[in-house]
């Protein structure tokens, strides 16, 4: 039975994400309670997304939201916290895929090349095959003139012995011994 390689890559990206949800729930910890954390970071995104989602909720519902009261400062560090620790979560994911994606184009791209390169090779072969079938296709014309002229000859031959036969004096028939 034979076994393929083990996808080791895979395996390393599968961990990274793995580790990447504790990361973020101990980053999302230090937002909760480091002030410049909850103050810089957590805070504006949070009523960002808070006040575009109560925009929205408000137009698709059909009221017009001129003012959202933003949400107060527990609540909105706690939002960007979840919204921190979801963003480094998705940003691990995608940085995933975009490995996963480059080494799958690096791999398409060196069996690309592996099978250019036996193209080429097989073209050579055949190109270099065709000049063999060439070569033996002269042979073989050859072949047959020389056999013809073999038979021409032979029949030649033929002729002159015929020939020489007639050209000899016919045998005198023996003379007939005196009688007296």
């Amino acid at each position: 039975m034979v076994v393929g390689a083990f996808p080791m890559a895979k395996l390393l990206y599968l961990g990274i994400r793995q580790v990447s949800k504790p990361l973020a729930n101990r980053i999302k910890e230090a937002a909760r309670r480091s002030e410049f954390f909850k103050t810089y970071i957590c805070l504006p995104p949070a009523q960002l997304y808070h006040w575009v989602e109560m925009r929205t909720k408000m137009h698709i519902m059909g009221f017009s939201a001129t003012a959202v009261k933003p949400l107060n400062e527990g609540a909105a560090a706690e939002l960007g916290a979840e919204l921190l620790g979801e963003g480094i979560i998705f940003m691990t994911a995608c940085s995933c895929l975009m490995l996963e994606y480059w080494r799958h184009q690096l791999q398409h791209r060196r069996k690309e090349k592996e099978r250019r390169v036996a193209r080429e090779e097989l073209r050579g072969e055949v190109g270099h095959l065709g000049l063999a079938l060439e070569e033996l296709q002269a042979q073989v014309h050859a072949a047959p003139t020389q056999l013809a002229l073999e038979e021409l000859r032979a029949q030649l031959r033929e002729v002159r012995a015929v020939l020489c036969l007639q050209d000899l004096p016919p045998a005198s028939p023996a003379e007939p011994e005196s009688e007296e």
